[in-house]
């Protein structure tokens, strides 16, 4: 039997004006991913990897095609408002960064809950989670410490459990393990990777490491604007 894919991405192009014209920096890219799926795209810097996710994600949006998550059309496109898109990525999309991005004046855990207070106050049962997502990447015993307080490879699987938090359908990764020695780096793609897959989600990786790409096993190359078979 044939798994239904949870992302599906068709004929995405994306287009910038520039003083010389119209830069292409997407064309026709295409592709699909089932429930615990991971993959990594490689190309070089300014390849349009990051503007990629950024569409995935519904940061930014297209010139044309389209991508849906479980058969659902994103809210990308001009027509939806800010509040719908927010909503949106909030619920359905995580994020994890090269930087960490995490608040220096909060704790581990307050910084792994913080997506739960994006619709509500945190409930006993949101902090139940971030707190089992901290024990999973290995932090139980940090959860209370700064971010000053931790390792760069700590606080990128504190940004790994926060993007986990709300159990969402897709996790963007971009550049994850670039400021990160190859263990740690191998530790944080690992776990990415194994959790993604518990809950049923998909992966997608940009990175210049051939260590990472290869951990994740499924490589797509991004060059001149087109993925790779």
């Amino acid at each position: 039997m044939v798994e239904e894919p949870v992302l599906e991405v068709d004929c995405i192009s994306k287009s910038f004006a520039t003083p010389s014209g119209m830069l292409r920096v997407l064309e026709g890219v295409s592709f699909s991913l089932a429930a615990g799926q991971p993959m990594a795209i490689m190309g070089p810097s300014g390849s349009g990897k990051s503007t990629l996710l950024s569409i995935l994600g519904g940061l930014e949006e297209p010139t044309s095609g389209s991508v849906r998550l479980s058969g659902v059309q994103t809210p990308a496109h001009s027509g939806d408002s800010a509040r719908v898109r927010a909503a949106f990525r909030n619920r359905h999309v995580g994020f994890v960064f090269q930087e960490h991005h995490l608040l220096g004046g909060c704790t581990a855990i307050d910084n792994v809950v913080l997506p739960g207070l994006a619709t509500a106050a945190v409930s006993r049962q949101i902090e139940a989670r971030g707190r089992w997502l901290l024990e999973r990447v290995g932090l139980a015993s940090r959860m209370w410490h700064l971010p000053s307080e931790l390792s760069g490879g700590e606080r990128q699987r504190v940004a790994v459990a926060r993007a986990l938090l709300l159990s969402p359908q897709l996790i963007l990764a971009d550049e994850p393990t670039g400021q990160l020695d190859a263990h740690a780096a191998a530790e944080v793609t690992t776990l990415m990777i194994q959790l993604t897959a518990e809950a049923g989600g998909v992966l997608v990786v940009a990175t210049h490491s051939a260590a990472v790409a290869t951990r994740i096993g499924t490589i797509r190359h991004l060059v001149d604007g087109r993925l790779s078979p």
